[in-house]
């Protein structure tokens, strides 16, 4: 069973997560051939305080 992991900043509506979800999934399983019922996606969103830019915490940033 394919398993993609996908790390985003946080803050993207579950519309986008959802069009994420189904467009990794079609090309997870045409390139390994496997049904779409056996792709798996994970979504992991990472806290503005948890990244950083050039030596500044992304939340100083505004992002």
């Amino acid at each position: 069973m394919p398993i993609a992991t996908i790390q985003m900043i946080e803050g993207r509506s579950e519309e986008v997560k959802r069009e994420i979800i189904e467009k990794v999934t079609q090309a997870l399983a045409e390139a390994s051939n496997s049904p779409v019922e056996a792709i798996r996606i994970i979504i992991q969103e990472v806290p503005s305080t948890n990244w950083g830019k050039a030596g500044v915490m992304a939340k100083d940033e505004g992002r």
